[in-house]
């Protein structure tokens, strides 16, 4: 046995505060402070990253990880490899709805778009698992992301499911779904595409119809101008059926980007 002893046990390193957590992976601000300031629609949520996650964006995001900087405009058949029709998911959370979609529809890309880090390891996770190689993961400003990084006339469609309601009437300016943001949508849909929405927050349900409805670039889906049933293609999520078993009621609305009279 050795006398010699053992050598102290050295502490594990620790990144540095303005150190990336991913040094290939999704930026804390990928847009950094290029744009302006404003009210935004979503609030970054930190938690956790399992190791899963954690590994599914160190190997997977330099693939199909795209940071929201504003600094290009983005070239879907280099993205995706192919021409195939591409919608926008805005907020995905952990991804599971967003990965079903694209197994169900893999003739149809998928560019989803959040900042919550451990849901983009999630969906990363999910689409290498399944071999979904039509989802790619966008980190950031969605609003950034359609202003500057998306040409006009370039999605099929767009979706928005279960944001963030922003209850509280002092709060009702940060909700996503106003005619402003239906205004920047609308540029970047191609005629015919569809928008979809659902919400289990009633207040919120009224709001976005009454928007949508009274928009000059969309028409509502149903003859009877009202809210749609939930379509096949939008799977229940586990959160949604934890509403439905509390009485909550969830609202989908599916509207059309009409033509302009040189589109007709």
């Amino acid at each position: 046995m050795s006398d010699t002893p053992n050598p102290p046990a050295q502490p594990a390193q620790r990144t540095r505060r303005d150190e990336p957590r991913f040094p290939d992976g999704p930026k804390p601000d990928p847009a950094g402070s290029h744009f302006e300031r404003r009210i935004r629609s979503f609030q970054p949520r930190r938690s956790r990253v399992t190791t899963a996650q954690a590994d599914a964006l160190e190997r997977l995001w330099p693939k199909w990880g795209l940071d929201i900087d504003g600094q290009r405009v983005v070239d879907f058949g280099e993205l995706f490899g192919n021409d195939n029709p591409v919608v926008l998911e805005i907020g995905f959370g952990m991804g599971e709805a967003t990965a079903q979609m694209a197994a169900a529809d893999p003739a149809t890309n998928i560019l989803a778009a959040d900042v919550h880090t451990p849901g983009q390891g999630n969906l990363l996770g999910l689409a290498d698992h399944h071999g979904l190689s039509n989802i790619r993961v966008a980190n950031g400003d969605a609003i950034i992301l359609l202003r500057e990084m998306l040409a006009p006339d370039s999605l099929d469609g767009l979706r928005v499911y279960f944001p963030d309601p922003w209850p509280k009437k002092r709060h009702h300016k940060r909700r996503l779904i106003q005619e402003e943001f239906l205004t920047l949508a609308a540029s970047r849909l191609k005629p015919g595409a569809t928008v979809h929405c659902a919400t289990d927050w009633e207040p919120y349900a009224e709001q976005m119809l009454e928007v949508l409805s009274a928009h000059p670039d969309f028409e509502n889906s149903q003859p009877d101008g009202d809210f749609a049933p939930r379509p096949d293609f939008r799977p229940l999520t586990r959160f949604e059926g934890q509403g439905l078993d509390k009485g909550h009621v969830v609202n989908d609305l599916l509207f059309r980007r009409v033509p302009h009279d040189d589109q007709r």
